[in-house]
This record gives C-alpha cells, structure tokens and sequence, in this order.
C-alpha cells in the first residue's frame, strides 16, 4: 500500500509526515487503526510459515509443538540472593496494603520474618511486635517492588550505543553495579535483562547481586544479543550469526555460562537510518535454529523485533518475549492473542517517547527532523498496544533506560501505561507486580504481598490507585525500599 493510500486509509488524528515513512515501507493499517467506512484491505493469511510449512494463526504449532504452551524444557532460572539473616523481623503497622492479586487495598499490618513475608492484613498483637523493627505506616501504601522486563543494566546513560560499546571494560562494569542499584534504589526488585552490551556482564552483575556483593534487582542475566552481519543495532553490542550452526554453538556457549535468556536482534530501529524498525535481519532458519538451540538448554528466547515480520517470526517458531512489536499486523496479532498464555510483550514505549520529545527540542545531538519518525512508531505503537491489552496479552513495563536522554532512575513506564494506553493505575501495577513475578518465572514467590512470598517490598508516600506518578522514582515519594526482608532505603519509618 502506497503512503497516500495509507494516510486515506487512517483517521485525520494520524497525520505524519510523508517523510517519516520509510521509502521502501509495506506496512498496511491493521483493522483497529482503520478510519471508520474505510473499506479493510489487509493482507489475507497465509498458511504456511517462512519455512514453507503449514501455519495456523489461531492454532499455533511448529514441528508438532503447540507454540499456545510453554516449551517443557524450560527451567526455572534462580532469584535467590545469599544475604541477609533469616531470624531479622521487621513490622509494617497501619499501612495501606495493595497486595496485587487484584483485591481492592485494605488497611493493616504486615510482618517479615527473614526472606520473606509471615502475615498480612491481620493487627500484629504487642508481643509479636517485641524484638521486631518496626516501621509505622501512618496510612501509606505498601505494596511489592517492581519489575522492569527490558533491562539494560549494562546501558550506562551514555548518549549512544558506540560510546557504551567503547569503554573499557572494568569502568564499564563499575557503572554496570551502579545502574543496578539505581533499578533496586527506584523500586524495581525485579528485572528481566535485555541483552548485555558485553557478552558476559550481565551475567557478572546477576551472579555478584545473588552473592550479596552489590545491590540490586532479582535480575535474570541475558546474553549478547545476536544478529547476522548487515543486520545489526551496534557494531559493539553484536555477536554475529549467520547459519543455523553458528546461532546454535553461540547460543550453546551463553546458555553452559549460565544466561538465563539469550536475545535475537530480528529487526532495525527508528534511532538508526540505514537500518529501520520496519526492517527484519533475521531468516526464517536461523530463528528456528536459535529458539530450538535455547529451548534445548532449558532458556527462553526474547526477540528485539519491531517489523511485523520479525513478530510474525517470533510467534512461528517459538520466541518466548517478544520486545516492541510496534508495526504488528492483524495476522500476527491474532497468532498472539492465540499464544497469550505463554507470550509477554514489553514494548519498551519509554524509548519511542523520551526520543521523540528531545528530538522535537534537538537535544542530546537529536535534529528536529527525527522527530516524524519516531511519533509515526509511537502511535502505531501505541494503537497496537491497546489492541493487545483489549485482547487480554500480557503487556509489562521496561523502557530500554540507559542512554543519556532515558536515564537509569527514570523510569516512568506505569505513567505511559496509564496516560498512553489507557490502564487504570491498578491494571498498571499489576503489569508491574503480578506479571512481573509471572515473567521472572516464580509467580508463587514474587510481585504480591502475600504470605510466603519474598519480602520485596515498597512503601510508597501517596496512594498510587489515586496518583500513578508516586510510583515514578524522580517525585521523591519511595520512602522505604525492601529487598530481600532487608531494608535498602529507609527515608521516614
């Protein structure tokens, strides 16, 4: 469909720029951005994969393997962090108690044993509180940390991805430990690592925080991620792949260092011009090849994947976190709404808008002619995020933070969520809490304020259900950050 076809076809609130749309650009309107009585002219489905073989968008399979389930060889990667006494008692009196399983919140008392949570809810009698910290509420809320499911500890706030890729690396794993304290000191207990700018650093920065030797989030560790040549984000942050042999043996080498996901790069990105978010790196082999490599050694498989090809490839053979997923078709949305039990999406929308907003105001080396660019992404973006939502796919924060215009520390996701997409602030904690513990694979131990759970705890100055913002560690209002049952940050108790 030409641009003008396409501009005909959206409503008038989509008026961009005809030269934010790349000149060599197939994407059509999905049905939900279509303006009203404009007859739809989207692409029928196919039914064979890349491969050539027979695909289903409503029942997704792959080589007999029902893509609606969980691969069985997965393994639960480890949170646990080896600090802390397990005879500390700590008491939350008269506090405002979201516990995220979708309660209304309620007023009580909390008391921490250890590692973890003893009781909610119930008024702790006088002798349970002797010889127990006590930190009085006073009616703020108490809820569970956070969770960001696109983290880039290794992302060091530097203004591009080559300045990140050419410090040395003992300073650069230094600001590495810093930009992890920065997610725990910000709330986040939890993190999902979105690929390492060094092959090993994540995992350096995972495996010191389970040591207790630096603080941090509960953090699973990803690779590098992997790209064929001509098809990469940064030169520096790519290992390179170009045969089914080749992704097999790297992935191979991650997995026996002990990442707990390895990361395809399979399509470009707005912030680069040789290589755009409409285009796709990867062939339909090697992405096959590689989530079977991953899956074989028990990790899952996150794809940085932008084009509808690269999510329509996600979703064929077996990707398991799916990043962005901005120009997603009709097709490939119902192949999502069909694997939605098994599937988590974060679109990483923090980048899209912190980089259109500097580029309108041609900061940090942004001209004022990238910004159509970037706004045309956000709002498709943005248009398909709802539709996922509507659809009941799980959508979670993580803002791909780290460069010098989108700082660790500023993470402001749930304002995006609930000011962009429309989520009331309750179904944006959850996002953050709930299916942040669902993501990090121990659902029945974090991302609730429950009996039994790990002691990862925030309390908050303000009622979040009334103000999401509260939750945006730039207003000053986290007064008290647990992790582990011990106290990270204590501002007033």
């Amino acid at each position: 469909m030409a641009a003008p076809d396409v501009q005909r076809a959206l409503p008038a609130n989509y008026n961009w720029d005809p030269a934010a749309i790349p000149a060599m650009s197939t994407w059509v309107p999905p049905q939900w951005m279509m303006a009203p009585n404009v007859p739809l002219k989207t692409p029928k489905p196919v039914n064979v994969n890349g491969l050539g073989e027979e695909w289903d968008p409503s029942r997704p399979a792959f080589r007999g393997v029902d893509l609606t389930k969980a691969d069985s060889r997965l393994k639960v990667p480890s949170v646990e962090i080896r600090s802390g006494s397990d005879d500390t008692i700590v008491a939350f009196v008269d506090v405002n108690i979201i516990d995220s399983t979708g309660a209304a919140p309620y007023q009580g008392d909390v008391l921490v044993k250890g590692k973890r949570i003893i009781s909610v809810g119930s008024k702790l009698a006088p002798e349970t509180l002797q010889g127990a910290f006590l930190i009085e509420g006073r009616g703020r809320t108490l809820m569970s940390g956070l969770c960001d499911a696109h983290a880039h500890a290794t992302f060091i706030n530097s203004p591009t991805l080559d300045d990140i890729t050419a410090l040395p690396i003992e300073e650069h794993t230094i600001l590495s430990t810093r930009s992890a304290r920065q997610f725990l000191d910000s709330g986040y207990t939890m993190c999902v690592g979105a690929a390492a700018a060094k092959p090993r650093m994540d995992l350096v920065v995972r495996n010191a925080i389970q040591a207790g030797d630096i603080p941090g989030p509960r953090y699973l560790a990803n690779g590098q991620e992997m790209a064929p040549r001509g098809g990469a984000l940064c030169e520096g942050i790519t290992t390179y792949v170009e045969t089914p042999e080749e992704i097999t043996k790297t992935i191979n080498t991650f997995a026996d260092e002990g990442v707990d996901s390895i990361k395809l790069s399979m399509s470009g990105d707005e912030i680069l011009e040789n290589l755009r978010a409409e285009d796709t790196t990867f062939s339909d082999e090697l992405v096959a090849a590689g989530v079977e490599a991953a899956h074989a050694k028990g990790i899952r498989v996150c794809s940085h994947a932008r084009s509808d090809k690269a999510v329509r490839q996600s979703l064929q053979y077996g990707v398991d976190i799916l990043y962005h997923g901005s120009f997603i078709s009709d097709e490939s949305m119902d192949a999502l709404e069909a694997q939605k039990d098994r599937v988590y999406v974060t679109p990483a929308m923090n980048i899209l808008y912190s980089s259109w907003l500097v580029a309108e105001k041609e900061q940090f080396g942004f001209n004022q002619s990238f910004a159509p660019k970037y706004k045309r992404e956000l709002d498709i973006c943005v248009a398909a995020l709802k539709e996922m939502k509507k659809r009941g796919i799980k959508i979670l924060p993580g803002g791909d933070y780290g460069f010098a215009w989108t700082p660790h520390g500023s993470y402001q996701d749930l304002e995006l969520f609930v000011n962009l997409l429309g989520y009331t602030p309750m179904e944006a904690i959850l996002s953050a809490t709930a299916l942040g513990g669902e993501i990090m694979l121990h659902p029945h131990e974090l991302g609730k304020v429950q009996p039994g759970y790990y002691a990862d705890l925030i309390l908050v100055d303000g009622n979040p259900l009334e103000d999401i913002s509260v939750l945006t560690p730039t207003n000053g209002k986290l007064d008290v950050i647990m992790i582990n049952g011990q106290i990270r940050k204590a501002k007033t108790v």
